[in-house]
């Protein structure tokens, strides 16, 4: 929350803007002061409103505001780094979402771990008319992640992104 902030000096302080009879007015002149405390946060935010807008110049307490404009769900968890890398990308996330690379980037970004998504074979393509289906339907996706992980975050990531109507196994192999 942007407040006033007593120690910001205003750039364009109200008291030097007075007509000459309030000049030498001391009321008039602590009066303003205390308006330039209140507006130097406003006005320093205004000026520096492009830096605000960019995930990676953004103040932390800002950051997660701006996520929302972005839809990106930030773990307060994460450390700052992790939480501007993913807002930076939210689009790119956003467009891969429900796709097996979609699942990959969130992981290697959100966790940073070496993942693969396993379909089976529930898709077949072809240029030839009237081509068999597949044999076996879908009813699994296998999402196996490899390194030393916590398994409730991996589940909570492949649950946050895996489409409602698949059903996604997570396994977690050791590194060989």
């Amino acid at each position: 929350m942007r407040a006033a902030l007593p120690e910001l000096p205003s750039r364009h302080p109200l008291g030097t803007m007075l007509p000459a009879m309030y000049a030498d007015d001391d009321l008039a002149l602590r009066f303003t002061t205390g308006l330039d405390a209140v507006l130097s946060a406003l006005l320093s935010t205004m000026d520096n409103l492009p830096a605000y807008l960019d995930p990676a110049l953004a103040p932390e307490d800002f950051l997660g505001w701006l996520s929302s404009w972005v839809a990106a769900e930030l773990d307060p968890a994460w450390p700052l780094p992790l939480r501007r890398a993913v807002v930076r990308r939210a689009m790119a996330l956003h467009r891969g979402r429900g796709t097996a690379r979609g699942l990959v980037e969130r992981l290697e970004l959100s966790l940073g771990v070496r993942a693969e998504v396993v379909d089976g074979a529930g898709a077949r393509w072809s240029a030839t008319p009237d081509t068999e289906l597949p044999d076996v339907p879908v009813d699994q996706v296998v999402v196996r992640v490899w390194g030393r992980v916590d398994r409730q975050r991996v589940e909570a990531v492949v649950a946050s992104v895996c489409p409602v109507h698949i059903r996604c196994v997570v396994r977690i192999e050791e590194d060989a």
